[in-house]
């Protein structure tokens, strides 16, 4: 399963697969606890996450640390992963994150 976090953006979309890398076929969701009771479940082979979520939702640098510690813990499986927020700020924040738990994933 490819995962999409985002509270406005469809990746189905057309605009959005062209203008944000979405492909269409990804599981939507539209806050952080929704995304990471979804990660929780396994079976998601990918993830990309926006930042600013909206009020009462979160942020994606909640599942994007939520990432770095399961993968930190070795009980997450490596998973892809992009980010695709106009917030350059928290783009750069969840980016860090998710490399991180690219090195703990190499490491395992």
């Amino acid at each position: 399963m490819k995962l999409w976090l985002d509270d406005e953006r469809d990746p189905r979309d057309p605009f959005i697969q062209s203008e944000f890398g979405a492909e269409g076929d990804e599981t939507w969701v539209k806050t952080a606890q929704q995304a990471i009771s979804v990660l929780s479940q396994g079976n998601v082979e990918s993830v990309s996450l926006d930042h600013d979520l909206g009020p009462g939702a979160g942020t994606g640098q909640e599942v994007a640390n939520w990432i770095e510690e399961q993968a930190f813990h070795g009980t997450l499986p490596r998973l892809a992963w992009a980010v695709h927020s106009m917030n350059t700020v928290g783009a750069k924040s969840m980016t860090r994150a998710l490399v991180n738990a690219d090195r703990y994933w190499d490491e395992g």
